[in-house]
């Protein structure tokens, strides 16, 4: 496992627990990082690139995004790595940035956020999988298959579709969040009170169109109360993502 991150830490140790998986070494700039999840794991660690092993099978890159092709410049130096299958985990960068180096290449994408406190249940994350290769495919299925309930080979395009909508709906659906704790908690009013609503939220779109569960004033119409919830929020700095966000969703009822 290369990368020690939240993505490679929880992933690493998923691997690990599986029957016909052996995770033999992590590896990590961070010598913090590198031993947490090797113990994770039960496994070897290294800081040094030069001291990855070149005996296994597979090797799942899962560093941040601008990091990934000197990780993958420095792999194709090692002996007997260009025999080997190479993959990354993210969903914004294309397969092609591996190509340069290596020839064995793939993606093992799991579409998920990840967070070091808080425990994955990989069973139900989608793994967006491709290889250059059908065996590799092949490969990499397996193993997707014996963590998650869920697997779709997805090429470059498709992943990139896939990375900007997920980007909407988790990192800006949080900042929201974000913004909703800010409010109560200068408001003097639980934040708590609207987990329940959050939820409700969540639960509609499992069997229903988003589009047909928006509610709310912009969607009614209801422009006294927009008016209003913009005279509260005057000097906040939210202003403009409330009138934003109210013009698009006016735009869904015509």
């Amino acid at each position: 496992m290369i990368g020690a991150g939240n993505v490679g830490f929880h992933l690493g140790k998923a691997l690990s627990l599986l029957p016909n998986a052996d995770i033999i070494q992590v590896y990590s700039r961070t010598k913090k990082k590198a031993q947490n999840s090797a113990q994770n794991i039960d496994c070897q660690y290294t800081t040094k690139i030069k001291n990855i092993k070149t005996d296994a099978d597979l090797y799942i890159i899962a560093v941040n995004d601008a990091a990934i092709g000197t990780v993958a410049e420095a792999l194709s130096t090692l002996p007997y790595l260009q025999e080997k299958l190479v993959v990354h985990t993210s969903g914004a960068t294309p397969s092609t940035v591996l190509s340069p180096y290596l020839s064995r290449i793939g993606i093992f994408y799991p579409l998920q956020t990840f967070s070091i406190q808080k425990e994955p249940n990989f069973k139900t994350i989608p793994f967006c999988l491709d290889a250059v290769n059908e065996k590799d495919f092949l490969l990499l299925e397996n193993l997707a298959q014996q963590l998650s309930t869920r697997t779709a080979r997805i090429d470059d395009a498709q992943r990139a579709v896939l990375h900007v909508a997920a980007v909407f709906v988790n990192n800006f659906t949080n900042y929201l969040y974000t913004v909703g704790a800010d409010i109560t908690e200068k408001g003097g009013v639980p934040f708590d009170l609207l987990k329940p609503l959050i939820a409700e939220t969540a639960e509609k779109i499992r069997e229903n169109a988003p589009r047909d569960m928006q509610t709310g004033p912009a969607v009614r119409g209801d422009e006294a109360t927009i008016v209003r919830h913009l005279d509260f929020l005057e000097g906040s700095g939210y202003e403009g993502v409330y009138s934003f966000l109210t013009e698009g969703i006016g735009k869904l009822k015509r």
